[in-house]
């Protein structure tokens, strides 16, 4: 009650983010019973701004836009979420044993970061998605590959802090394994700040996959997202404005609820704290 009490006192918009991704989840997994098809066409019904019979109006097709805005979130928040986790377990891994091992091995993989960090990611995502196969599991391959290294310096930075705790050094000193020493001593401390650090990947994630869509190199048809929406609505700006507004929309606030998010977290556990 008083944790439920505490968490009531945070910022009252951050609630805004909780609750539209909530409702965004739910729909995107029930877009299957909407009694809209995704894919059926309706040519003499085309770019039909929204009303009853299509609340997000039509595409150049006579497709119904609210179910492909719909499948395009379940693509759009599958490639941020597998993307994050992917990322978090790489990042987390990699930064526990720099910490943790320290000397030549910290230095590498410090080193490997700083060079993987410092080539613009966009550049390297657009021309590894031109050259490999394209589909699904390829773009959360190569946008996990450039992600995880902000959750590699947190755990680090974190990690680095822990190993001078008396608690752990006893725990050295008794002579447990490195690995049981980071599962039950530093972990626990450590993941309030992976799950805020994988917020911000996922934003970036879905943010990074879009980029690719709308320049058509992420997810190909006849799978949509959001990107590859808001790719198709170029040509049809000046008739149907809402195509790109509504996916562009959506991209957005999603980004900023999924940044929201993690600061939510953050501050209950500071509160927590008190």
């Amino acid at each position: 009650m008083k944790k439920f009490q505490r968490m009531l006192q945070l910022k009252p918009y951050y609630w805004f983010f909780v609750i539209f991704l909530l409702v965004l989840g739910i729909l995107a997994l029930l877009a299957p019973l909407f009694p809209f098809d995704p894919v059926a066409m309706d040519i003499p019904n085309r770019l039909q701004a929204p009303h009853w019979a299509h609340p997000f109006g039509t595409d150049e097709l006579g497709r119904d836009y609210f179910s492909r805005i719909l499948y395009g979130a379940r693509v759009s928040l599958l490639v941020g979420l597998a993307s994050m986790v992917m990322a978090t377990l790489i990042g987390s891994l990699i930064g526990f044993l720099s910490a943790y091992i320290g000397g030549t091995l910290d230095a590498v993989l410090m080193r490997l970061i700083d060079l993987i960090s410092s080539v613009p990611s966009l550049v390297l995502t657009t021309v590894l998605a031109a050259l490999l196969k394209s589909g699904l599991l390829t773009i959360i391959i190569i946008i996990s590959f450039f992600t995880w290294m902000s959750i590699a310096r947190l755990v680090r930075a974190e990690s680095l802090s822990l190993k001078e705790r008396d608690y752990v050094k006893y725990a050295q000193f008794l002579g447990f394994k490195p690995l049981t020493i980071i599962r039950r001593h530093i972990l626990p401390q450590v993941f309030p700040t992976i799950i805020v650090g994988a917020t911000s990947v996922v934003a970036s994630a879905i943010m990074m996959e879009s980029t690719l869509s709308f320049l058509g190199l992420g997810i190909q048809p006849p799978q949509s997202s959001w990107g590859s929406l808001l790719q198709n609505a170029q040509s049809y700006l000046q008739l149907a404005p809402y195509m790109a507004i509504l996916p562009g929309l959506l991209i957005i606030l999603t980004i900023v609820s999924f940044n929201g998010l993690g600061n939510l977290i953050r501050d209950s556990y500071d509160l927590e704290e008190r």
